[in-house]
């Protein structure tokens, strides 16, 4: 099973263009597709990153369309379009709601892509937050937290070793099907939790193998982090492996020339590395970057000096 251990500062990125948000999207990426992704993952895999991640929406409605945009890339097929282009990044679901669909089905989609690219599949699930996505699926909306517990303990016995899984909840039950191909990662992918609510927080605790804080300022980690570990450790979780993640704050290695932003963290190699080591000194041991570029050549600029000048001083 995939895993960024402690003492140690993993990083990732959330990749751009197949999901548009306003919050984040550079006006590049509106007219960027296939071959800028490449270009992007091809940089991670070389650069030493520790996953690629990719978003899920199936439908946006037209109230949030103005914000969220609709344009939302399907993470199965995405990240097995980049597989076969890469060697080494993980492949990150953050997060996929997989509330929307049957766990057998969900775990067809995830196994074989496990399968497909030599065990690299890290699978990041959260609850969701569209209503109209719901309803129109058929899926349950108001319960979705619920449904997601179940689903995250259904998925862990499809994507077990066994061929024939078993599982019986209040929503899902199954025996005697039998599922191919299997993961590579025994004794299955790990599962990631997405959210900073509390019932998010609980919920990697107890249930996942890693937690992906939404959004979190750094003084708001530490709390969290030693809740996780609390709960962890009243349910006897506190010896198995456990990745703590984090989303930092915008980069751009070097002084920019233009208007990044005052939330951006801008600099040396060294000054980014020193900030960038804060996290650690919390728990963290997965950090996800996003940089801040006018093209897609400028991104992978960025990410070809982070993973040679910054990332060697974040060991240190």
């Amino acid at each position: 099973m995939l895993n960024f251990p402690a003492g140690r500062l993993a990083y990732g990125i959330q990749l751009p263009v197949q999901s548009q948000s306003t919050l984040y999207a550079e006006p590049w990426e509106a007219t960027a597709g296939p071959a800028e992704l490449l270009a992007v993952a091809r940089a991670a895999d070389r650069g030493g990153f520790g996953y690629v991640a990719c978003c899920e929406h199936v439908a946006i409605p037209r109230r949030l369309a103005g914000a969220m945009s609709t344009v939302w890339y399907d993470p199965v097929a995405t990240l097995a379009f980049l597989a076969a282009a890469t060697e080494r990044v993980a492949l990150l679901s953050h997060v996929a709601v997989v509330g929307l669909r049957h766990p057998l089905a969900g775990a067809k989609q995830y196994a074989t892509l496990d399968r497909l690219s030599g065990g690299r599949l890290i699978l990041g699930v959260g609850a969701g937050h569209v209503r109209e996505e719901f309803d129109v699926l058929g899926a349950d909306f108001e319960g979705r937290g619920r449904v997601l517990d179940e689903t995250m303990e259904a998925l862990k016995a499809a994507l077990g070793e066994e061929e024939f899984p078993e599982f019986a909840g209040e929503r899902f039950a199954f025996s005697g099907l039998g599922q191919q191909p299997r993961p590579v990662q025994t004794p299955r992918p790990p599962l990631w939790v997405g959210g900073s609510s509390p019932a998010a927080v609980r919920r990697a605790a107890l249930r996942g193998d890693g937690w992906l804080p939404q959004g979190d300022p750094r003084e708001a980690l530490p709390d969290r982090i030693e809740r996780i570990r609390r709960l962890r450790a009243e349910a006897g979780l506190g010896a198995a492996p456990f990745t703590f993640g984090a989303i930092v704050e915008p980069l751009y290695v070097g002084t920019p020339e233009w208007e990044v932003g005052r939330r951006t963290l801008s600099g040396s190699a060294p000054a980014l590395a020193e900030s960038l080591r804060a996290y650690r000194a919390m728990g963290v041991s997965q950090i996800q970057v996003r940089f801040r570029s006018r093209a897609v050549s400028e991104l992978t600029d960025q990410m070809d000096a982070f993973a040679s000048e910054v990332a060697p001083l974040l060991r240190g």
